[in-house]
């Protein structure tokens, strides 16, 4: 018998990012508000964090109102609709529910269904991870549209007292709408691990104890580890996609990295040798660290702001917990 020879989907040989949309929590934090249970003030934290203060949601919201919201604006950017996505990516580590995946409620809530729709879970790194997935879908022609959403409460793991971590934390969403493009608009994604470090960010203690009276699990991280990480090896990667992409440092208009502490961007700068003009988002003094909304976010305002504008080239890269890191050059919508 002779077999049938299968048919594979093809897609168009480029993709960019046809929108964006971003909302912030709505209640400002200041460094006075944080300092106290710490035992700081708001001069250390400034000096070594960059934040002066960090948006945080109310009660009332959750991370799917925020990733809701962020989506009809990016989709209204986009100038579509929810019946025009044929799939979802929602990166996040701060959905309370195991399953069902929360890119299927968002998928209903804006009118998507039947849309394919999936969590990722990559932390910092995930929107790189959710930009180079949505890339691949629809150059392989399994999407025409796909949203990607990265969305965060921070908020809800937050250990007043805790000293390495929660004082930078905030709440927010950020997503864009990737489709088919007539050039090149999203370099390859350069991404990887190293779960050796796992326990450089984590949480306390697993959802499992809390059985037994562990109380509720936050966040934690060993700074000074996190931070050499940060500086000396995702400078490295971040080149690695500019090569990829077949640009360099001077042909940039943005660098766009994640909003984690402003002393591991001034590092990267240099590391990086990026030309003074080169517009670089600092989102994280008045929006604090949002995680997998952070570089949406960053890259949102910029535009909002006019600090760069349509078209613009930016390199963008993401890295947190995992260790996880994922890096790619955009043309900005």
């Amino acid at each position: 018998m002779t077999r049938p020879t299968l048919t594979q989907a093809t897609g168009p040989a480029h993709t960019r990012i046809l929108g964006i949309g971003g909302v912030r929590g709505k209640n400002l934090v200041t460094n006075d508000d944080v300092a106290g249970p710490i035992d700081s003030s708001d001069e250390w934290i400034r000096q070594r964090t960059g934040i002066v203060t960090r948006a945080r949601a109310g009660a009332e919201t959750d991370v799917l109102d925020l990733a809701e919201a962020a989506a009809l604006r990016a989709l209204e950017h986009a100038g579509l609709t929810g019946a025009d996505i044929d799939a979802v990516i929602l990166s996040t580590v701060t959905y309370f529910h195991q399953t069902p995946a929360g890119a299927a409620i968002i998928a209903d809530r804006i009118g998507a269904t039947p849309a394919a729709a999936f969590d990722i879970s990559a932390a910092c790194a995930g929107y790189c991870y959710g930009i180079g997935q949505a890339d691949a879908l629809v150059r392989a022609g399994s999407a025409r549209h796909v949203l990607v959403i990265g969305a965060e409460k921070m908020s809800d793991f937050v250990d007043p007292t805790d000293r390495s971590i929660s004082f930078l934390l905030g709440d927010g969403a950020g997503a864009v709408v990737v489709g088919p493009s007539d050039t090149p608009g999203i370099g390859p994604t350069i991404w990887g691990s190293d779960g050796a470090q796992a326990q450089a960010i984590r949480q306390t203690h697993s959802w499992k104890d809390t059985q037994t009276g562990a109380g509720w699990p936050t966040l934690r991280q060993e700074g000074q580890s996190v931070f050499k990480w940060a500086v000396w090896q995702m400078a490295p990667v971040a080149q690695k996609a500019l090569d990829a992409a077949g640009v360099t440092a001077a042909d940039l208009d943005a660098f766009i990295p994640h909003q984690a502490n402003m002393r591991i961007i001034d590092q990267m700068i240099k590391q990086l040798g990026l030309p003074a003009d080169v517009v670089v988002a600092r989102d994280i003094a008045d929006t604090g660290n949002t995680s997998a909304a952070s570089i949406p976010l960053a890259t949102e305002r910029l535009l909002r702001e006019g600090q760069i504008s349509s078209g613009a080239l930016a390199l963008q890269i993401g890295f947190g917990a995992g260790l996880v890191y994922g890096a790619q050059v955009v043309v900005l919508p």
